[in-house]
């Protein structure tokens, strides 16, 4: 027996899993931009030691999710204009092919039916993270389609990437709302075996999000720009 590889395999799990944990705490919202990540009280609630959770910053620090401010410590990431193009080069590969490819049952329709109707009932509610919410578990589900749990593990990540973006558009308090018809279209086609216009639908509505974005982030930028320049 290897213990040394056996110890090497297991520190190497704990150090996925931790970072697992904290990227889903980030997409579902629970752990904000500009959050900082204290070391001392998340290795005592994980149950690991600091070095173990060091290892698990440096894998989100990979992919985008925190950074590491030095003598500061690490903090949940704010995606600027190059992630958001990053995140929607990476969604565009992958969400129309499963569209198209993927393997489409009477359950999986049915699932995508009831996400698309907690959208409707969010946006009727006015609720904008119930809204965000649906909208992420749709593109999920989306990928799911593939079933491909490599492809899945990629599109947790984006998604946890996506929730940060979406902390930016908290002064556009509809930009979900008129991507919710859009997702219902895009189930409709699916239901209507309709695929190639769901993945032609689905590109046009990835290209639209990201320009809205892209524009949101612009304006915002050019706005704390001109704070600074006023307090100079």
């Amino acid at each position: 027996m290897n213990t040394l590889a056996d110890g090497t395999a297991e520190h190497a799990h704990t150090t996925a899993w931790i970072a697992s944990v904290l990227r889903s705490r980030i997409a579902a919202g629970e752990l904000t931009p500009g959050s900082k990540l204290s070391e001392e009280p998340l290795s005592a609630a994980l149950g690991v030691s600091r070095n173990t959770l060091r290892q698990a910053f440096s894998t989100l620090a990979g992919e985008s999710i925190v950074t590491r401010i030095p003598n500061r410590g690490v903090f949940v990431a704010s995606p600027g204009v190059e992630e958001v193009r990053e995140i929607y080069r990476v969604r565009r590969m992958i969400e129309p092919a499963a569209v198209l490819w993927g393997d489409v049952t009477p359950k999986v329709l049915d699932n995508l039916e009831a996400i698309v109707q907690q959208a409707q009932q969010a946006r009727d509610s006015g609720s904008v993270p119930d809204m965000a919410d649906a909208n992420q578990s749709l593109h999920r589900a989306v990928v799911a389609l593939t079933g491909s749990t490599s492809l899945q593990g990629l599109m947790d990540r984006v998604l946890a990437e996506m929730r940060l973006v979406f902390h930016s558009m908290s002064s556009a308090p509809d930009f979900h709302s008129h991507y919710v018809d859009r997702n219902v279209t895009l189930v409709k086609q699916l239901r209507a075996g309709k695929r190639e216009e769901a993945a032609a639908g689905l590109r046009a509505y990835l290209d639209s999000a990201e320009a809205e974005l892209l524009a949101h982030l612009g304006d915002e930028q050019d706005r704390q720009s001109e704070l600074r320049q006023r307090a100079v």
